[in-house]
């Protein structure tokens, strides 16, 4: 059935490459793959694979790859992507020798691949369960391990018609997981081979602070003033807190919106009536001293700019789901985001610590943000308590490559 299912998603894919241009890059570089290695690979050295699904698995298992190769240089990495959002952005990562997509999940696909490459461990990050590969990984004897993986009751595995797809699991040599339900619930389907460790994402974020860049262009325009930064807003998000900044304008705003087209921005400062707006590609420090907003209308800086920040909004929870909590939190300052945020492990005990704070209308908004002006040694407290949040839950890396046969 599996198999079935993979060969009408292959022409479902093919089909769909023919109109659009994501799913064509990932179409060309899938059927790619198997000659990039094959131009590319040492046949003396072994190499450690890791796979990544996207963007955000990647930054997961960013950590584990750059410590790997700093303790055991011996070994060369393969990296690979399902989806073109993690491969077009990391494609000339220097941390790994090869990187390419990950041919589709058919067996022949399996098999070539893993004759070619011959690693001698495989990393799989978060949600990845590809059947045949992991079969042929087991088969031959490869170590497997699923790092940062999380688990939920709803999952296809502890569903009574998952059955026979949970065997997939049994490949692993080693789980590790993000928290203790993930390890109950692999105990209910017999699966022992578990430890938890948390998330590798909280190790990534203390190394992006310590690398953050120094952006004059954004000091310059905070100056003395309260800094509102508001990262990977979404229209929704934006009807929550320009209003009340609208009506505060000793408070200086930054804006850096998930989607950065002429429309969307151009919607974004006709919402700011008539405030002094500069984007961040137009921008000079001389020109930014008097501003009142800044809006980051490129990629790569957000990480850096939570930096000056002290109060941060993260959008996507009034969608499908808030983006990068931590990011912000680890700059010890509170951080603002909707409701959509159940499955966000990082979200919630953020909220629990009090270092995050869930809004579900502008409201709740106005109400915090009174309370910030009202009192601003609480802004403090609250991010100091985000900070320490982070802080406290960083070693998932170190605890990964204690236990993995290296």
């Amino acid at each position: 059935m599996y198999n079935i299912v993979i060969f009408l998603y292959l022409c479902g894919v093919a089909i769909a490459s023919l109109f659009n241009e994501k799913v064509r890059k990932m179409w060309r570089g899938e059927r790619q793959a198997i000659r990039t290695i094959k131009e590319k690979i040492d046949p003396n050295a072994q190499y450690v694979w890791f796979h990544a699904a996207s963007l955000g698995e990647f930054e997961q298992g960013r950590p584990l790859m750059e410590q790997l190769r700093r303790e055991h240089p011996e070994y060369k990495i393969l990296l690979t992507f399902f989806s073109p959002s993690g491969y077009e952005v990391r494609k000339n990562y220097e941390g790994a020798d090869i990187i390419c997509y990950l041919p589709l999940d058919t067996i022949l696909n399996a098999r070539r691949f893993l004759r070619t490459i011959r690693p001698v461990m495989a990393f799989f990050i978060k949600y990845e369960f590809w059947y045949n590969y992991l079969h042929i990984l087991r088969h031959r004897g490869i170590p497997v391990y699923s790092v940062s993986s999380i688990f939920r009751p709803g999952q296809v595995f502890f569903r009574w018609y998952g059955k026979q797809y949970s065997r997939v699991l049994k490949c692993f040599t080693h789980f590790f997981v993000q928290n203790e339900v993930s390890r109950e619930l692999l105990s209910t389907i017999g699966i022992d081979n578990v430890t938890v460790v948390g998330d590798t994402r909280f190790d990534r974020v203390l190394q992006i602070k310590e690398a953050a860049k120094q952006l004059p262009i954004v000091e310059q325009f905070k100056g003395n003033s309260k800094c509102f930064i508001a990262g990977s807003s979404w229209q929704p998000d934006e009807e929550i807190f320009i209003p009340w900044l609208n009506e505060h304008r000793d408070w200086k705003l930054v804006i850096a919106p998930h989607v950065i087209s002429e429309d969307h921005l151009q919607q974004i400062e006709k919402m700011l009536e008539g405030r002094k707006v500069v984007r961040y590609t137009e921008a000079t420090e001389e020109s930014v001293k008097g501003a009142d907003v800044l809006i980051i209308n490129c990629f790569g800086l957000l990480s850096s700019i939570y930096h000056y920040a002290d109060v941060t909004y993260v959008g996507g929870g009034f969608g499908v789901g808030i983006h990068n909590t931590l990011e912000a939190a680890v700059w010890d300052v509170p951080a603002f985001f909707g409701p959509n945020n159940q499955r966000f492990q990082e979200a919630q005990g953020l909220k629990n610590c009090g270092g995050g704070l869930e809004i579900s209308n502008a409201d709740d908004f106005r109400r915090y943000m009174q309370g910030f002006e009202e009192h601003p040694e609480l802004m403090k407290e609250l991010g100091e308590k985000a900070g320490a949040y982070v802080g406290s839950l960083a070693g998932a890396t170190q605890k990964i490559l204690a236990d993995v046969k290296l």
